[in-house]
């Protein structure tokens, strides 16, 4: 399976000779399994954004916000299309190459470039608003309230600009292990608080006034003898759900967290570096292995699991309807049934989906990593 560690763990991977990249030892992808489709999925509407999100990360993901659907490529093009019909709105050029995803929000939709700037555009009509240098790379879209613009650096900071002019408003450092998965996890940002998970396995809760600590938890305790076996990552993005924060981590612990007093509701022993998704009482998780499961979201008893995606390296859920889908690295998508897990569609969009999917309205969103992006339904 190949995974995106650092530059330290990359060579480690290649002295050991591991075969991730091809030959003998290459893990394969579990098979298609049969199955007898319950449900169609119907296109509602597909557009080229550019010549895709590139292969460095695996956070490239649409935003969709009042009406529009905003997506970006590698390349430097950013694009807003109308969500019902698929239309484009507007298109720019930044001539400079990006990572992460768009993020929109407060009148505006947000990249940042390989370089580390952060670019403000108008988001009804692309224009630039402005721009702001930042310390290291942005690996996570930006995220955005009424005031104020914040991004998550691989470097381990967590920095917050005005939303109106770019300026630094406060930043928050941490300290980072030697060893970590390539990549961070995307805050999630409300009025008056920022809240994040770290790549030292640890969740914080930031004032969005000065970037002061709420309060912080320790969402995995690092475990082994090697540095490999000792990464806690907390890559995924937190849920928040019915007034709890969900975080899991990597090859650590599925957390639920009381928001409003920092108190831990339940921990389950769990390893997932991709983001959460929730539906019919479960929180949905994309597994290290690749197993989809669902557990209850207040006790933490596991309702099902489906194991027939092992290493297709799939990305995270999605709830459309009453089914939740995962996206694969060969392009398909699986849509599974929310109340057993058993498989009620697939759906073949041409392309790898390494980024994560977005749902709305009972429509799904999908960024390929050739560039297509899909508007999809289920009848």
């Amino acid at each position: 399976m190949l995974r995106r560690f650092t530059f330290v763990a990359f060579m480690g991977m290649a002295l050991a000779g591991c075969g991730f990249w091809g030959g003998s030892d290459e893990v394969k992808p579990n098979e298609l399994v049969d199955f007898t489709s319950e449900k169609q999925v119907v296109v509602r509407w597909s557009a080229d954004v550019g010549n895709g999100p590139g292969d460095k990360f695996h956070q490239v993901v649409p935003s969709i916000i009042d009406g529009r659907v905003f997506a970006m490529s590698a390349d430097g093009k950013v694009a807003a299309f109308d969500e019902e019909t698929g239309s484009k709105l507007w298109s720019v050029e930044l001539e400079q190459s990006l990572l992460a995803g768009v993020g929109a929000g407060s009148g505006k939709a947000v990249v940042v470039t390989e370089a580390g700037v952060v670019i403000s555009l108008d988001a009804t009509t692309g224009e630039e608003l402005w721009r702001s240098q930042l310390t290291s790379e942005v690996a996570s879209e930006p995220q955005l309230n009424n005031e104020l613009v914040v991004v998550q650096l691989i470097n381990g900071k967590i920095i917050a600009l005005e939303g109106d002019s770019g300026e630094v408003r406060w930043s928050y450092d941490t300290t980072l292990p030697r060893l970590t998965l390539r990549g961070t996890s995307s805050p999630l940002v409300a009025l008056d608080v920022t809240l994040a998970g770290l790549d030292n396995g640890k969740f914080v809760a930031l004032d969005n006034t000065d970037g002061g600590v709420l309060w912080e938890q320790s969402i995995s305790i690092p475990e082994g003898r090697s540095e490999l076996e000792r990464m806690t990552d907390v890559d995924g993005k937190p849920l928040l759900f019915e007034n709890v924060i969900y975080i899991p981590s990597f090859q650590g612990q599925l957390v639920a967290i009381n928001p409003f007093n920092a108190q831990t509701l339940w921990a389950k022993k769990m390893s997932s570096y991709r983001s959460l998704a929730a539906g019919f009482g479960n929180i949905y998780v994309s597994e290290a292995n690749d197993h989809v499961q669902a557990l209850d979201s207040r006790s933490a008893a596991s309702v099902w699991k489906q194991s027939q995606l092992e290493n297709r390296q799939i990305n995270s859920p999605a709830v459309i309807g009453n089914t939740v889908a995962v996206g694969d690295r060969e392009g398909f998508i699986h849509f599974m049934s929310q109340i057993d897990g058993h498989f009620v569609a697939r759906f073949d969009a041409g392309s790898g989906l390494t980024g994560d999917m977005k749902s709305k309205d009972e429509v799904l969103y999908v960024l390929t990593d050739a560039g297509r992006l899909f508007a999809l339904t289920l009848n």
